[in-house]
């Protein structure tokens, strides 16, 4: 990507570098969606998308200890209040053997959103089972 970041662009351009992104997440081009995500994470920390997505490619690269990093931070910067970030982030922990944060986001969840579907049966319970084992 050719175009140079100026203040009065930020905005317009973060908006086009992560449609880009998604563009070449969909197409599974995974390293140059990463390449883009960094470039607007450099001038952009707490762009909340470009953080999901890093999460999400981690992920499809069955780096799940990674992708729960990204998506943690993505769920900071909503404040913990978008339930399927939560969702993801509880995953990923799961995933990641990091069974008591994967009980403790589900925790926040469903607190804040009691009905929020298959995440008891999906993450709670199995990260529950995991640890009794």
């Amino acid at each position: 990507m050719k175009s140079n970041w100026t203040v009065d662009d930020a905005e317009y351009l973060e908006r086009c570098w992560l449609l880009l992104a998604d563009i070449y997440i969909q197409s599974s081009k995974f390293d140059l969606a990463t390449d883009l995500i960094k470039k607007i994470l450099t001038y952009n920390k707490s762009c909340m998308k470009a953080t999901e997505y890093l999460g999400f490619i981690m992920e499809k690269e069955q780096a799940y200890a990674d992708a729960a990093i990204n998506y943690e931070q993505a769920w900071k910067l909503t404040n913990c209040s978008n339930p399927s970030l939560g969702y993801k982030l509880g995953f990923n922990y799961l995933k990641a053997k990091r069974y008591t944060d994967a009980i403790d986001v589900c925790h926040v969840v469903l607190g804040k959103h009691p009905n929020y579907p298959k995440i008891k049966k999906d993450i709670m319970d199995k990260a529950r089972a995991s640890l009794r084992a």
